[in-house]
């Protein structure tokens, strides 16, 4: 029980972490509708690039959902 009582306590010391490097806006912005439509047809595609700029790009949405828990 100790155990796991201390890998809860690590992640939520990790979460902290993440969430207060999120609020200094270390992230890029959101990506434009526009360019959003473009990545996610090359993603389609088999881009890799592709997939990692929506990923970065959004990484700010998960921050925020992350805040809410």
């Amino acid at each position: 029980m100790a155990g796991l009582l201390a890998v809860v306590t690590m992640f939520f010391k990790d979460l902290m972490l993440f969430v207060s490097y999120i609020k200094n806006n270390a992230f890029p912005q959101p990506l434009s509708e526009e360019e959003e439509n473009k990545y996610l047809e090359l993603m389609t595609k088999g881009d890799k690039y592709a997939r990692n700029m929506l990923i970065e790009h959004n990484l700010r949405l998960v921050a925020h959902i992350v805040k809410m828990l």
